[in-house]
């Protein structure tokens, strides 16, 4: 049998193990150019409504991908095999989601999270460009864009931290109901699609 010294083999299990920053780098690029690309043209003609209303849809997608990131990261691991031995419906979902929480909290906390902060700084823009079209004041301008950071930051930071609380606090039910749900929408179709 070929034998596989420890330097070998340390260095294998330590490329394995960032591969998954590595795929979220590539997951995050290809995301941002796309969704950069959508805040470019179609957030900059949007008027002051449309823009307003997709910033509190980028922010709800903000928060609610930032409530799951901590739930999975605080969910208890011994808590979800429990459940898996006894066959507590999303219960193996969960426990999988447990097992990879550093991946699902970078993709969740960080990808997501960015992309949605940079889509909310587009239509930001998109806003101040509109309200100040009428006029040349720099000043006006400036205060204007700082407004509109301020109070988009305040909102999101302020429903981040209310979530925060809930995903601490209520963690495993949290993942167990979001595994539930994958359960029987995106792993329901595997399923179907494998026994085809």
């Amino acid at each position: 049998m070929k034998r596989y010294s420890k330097i070998t083999i340390e260095s294998y299990n330590g490329a394995k193990k960032y591969r998954w920053a590595i795929n979220m780098f590539v997951i995050a690029i290809c995301m941002s150019l796309f969704f950069g690309f959508i805040s470019q043209t179609l957030l900059s003609s949007m008027g002051v409504i449309i823009a307003s209303i997709c910033i509190c849809i980028f922010i709800f997608f903000n928060v609610l991908f930032d409530w799951l990131g901590i739930a999975v990261a605080s969910a208890d691991y011994e808590v979800f095999e429990k459940w898996n031995k006894e066959g507590v419906k999303g219960s193996s979902i969960g426990l999988s989601l447990c097992k990879n929480s550093e991946k699902m909290c970078s993709f969740c906390a960080d990808v997501v999270g960015d992309i949605c902060s940079t889509l909310c700084g587009a239509g930001g823009a998109c806003i101040v460009a509109t309200l100040t079209s009428s006029t040349l004041n720099k000043n006006i301008i400036l205060f204007t864009s700082i407004m509109v950071s301020a109070i988009i930051a305040g909102v999101t930071i302020f429903f981040k931290a209310i979530m925060k609380e809930m995903a601490l606090k209520k963690s495993n039910k949290i993942i167990l109901k979001l595994g539930v749900l994958l359960e029987n929408t995106i792993y329901r179709e595997k399923k179907k699609n494998i026994k085809k």
